[in-house]
């Protein structure tokens, strides 16, 4: 029995990584969808979600089994309690993927972002990518320099969020309204990205250590 319960708790974790890859694979497609009007792409990021919505509710539906019928306690509980609220974060990942395709998808054939603003947006779009990478990499390896560098490139994500609210109100600024609403919502889609790899890296420390530590960013 004891060994049947350990394989469903490596299996919650392989679960978690599983997720996490189609997390990144769907912000990798998002960006390259909303740099080049790529509609298409945007469509596939779209569908695709629904992949990740059906994986997540079974991981979710796993644990509460495991929590129902086996009752874990100490660092059994609390990895179990810790796959539920990250699948909770990789979902949301995912939708957030998803608005950002569906933005792309609303524009084309035109860009999204006016071009006073692309070079803002292409590294917070890549700093997006490279935080669902860590992401991975840190569900797969349980490193936790990989959660220090996810704090590292959310940080500067919210500096660009900051400077791409800051660029609307530009006297340059001369796109229309609904241009702006765009822009300020992508902005705070990929803001949120990162804001839940965050989430998702503080509980893994939390796993490792045992601790509610704050996710330092590395030098």
């Amino acid at each position: 029995m004891r060994e049947l319960f350990q394989a469903d708790m490596k299996s919650l974790g392989d679960q978690l990584v599983e997720i996490a890859g189609l997390v990144h694979e769907a912000m990798s497609q998002a960006r390259d969808a909303f740099e080049n009007a790529d509609v298409e792409l945007a469509e596939a990021v779209i569908t695709n979600d629904a992949r990740i919505d059906y994986l997540q509710t079974a991981l979710d539906e796993k644990a509460i089994e495991l929590l129902a019928l086996q009752g874990p306690v100490a660092a059994d509980l609390r990895t179990v309690v810790a796959a539920l609220r990250m699948s909770s974060s990789l979902e949301r990942m995912g939708d957030l993927a998803r608005h950002i395709a569906q933005l792309a998808r609303r524009r084309f054939p035109d860009l999204v972002v006016p071009e006073l603003a692309r070079e803002d947006f292409r590294q917070m779009a890549d700093h997006a990518v490279t935080v669902s990478g860590e992401v991975e990499q840190l569900l797969t390896t349980r490193d936790l320099q990989h959660a220090s560098t996810i704090a590292k490139l959310n940080a500067s994500i919210n500096e660009l969020h900051a400077k791409n609210f800051a660029t609307v109100s530009l006297p340059e600024w001369n796109a229309p309204a609904a241009t702006a609403v765009d822009v300020a919502l992508a902005s705070r889609f990929l803001e949120r990205f990162a804001d839940h790899g965050v989430s998702v890296a503080r509980k893994v420390t939390y796993l490792m250590t045992g601790e509610w530590e704050p996710v330092i960013a590395a030098d």
